[in-house]
């Protein structure tokens, strides 16, 4: 039976999501699952890739978020 996400989990991951805060665990099973042999980012490595991405730093620009 699949693991089913307690109405705690779920809201965390969600209000997380809501402020713009990404599920570093989600990130971690996706990669042991699909890319097996691929290194695997610190939590803190992975913050600040989704933090650049979202605001778009190192493009050339900084878009922010309004």
């Amino acid at each position: 039976m699949p693991d089913i996400m307690t109405l705690k989990e779920w809201s965390v991951r969600t209000a997380r999501l809501m402020v713009g805060i990404p599920d570093y665990q989600t990130y971690v099973e996706h990669r042991r699952q699909t890319h097996p042999n691929e290194p695997i980012m610190t939590y803190e490595e992975f913050f600040v890739e989704r933090q650049n991405a979202r605001y778009a730093v190192g493009k050339g620009r900084f878009r922010g978020c309004c």
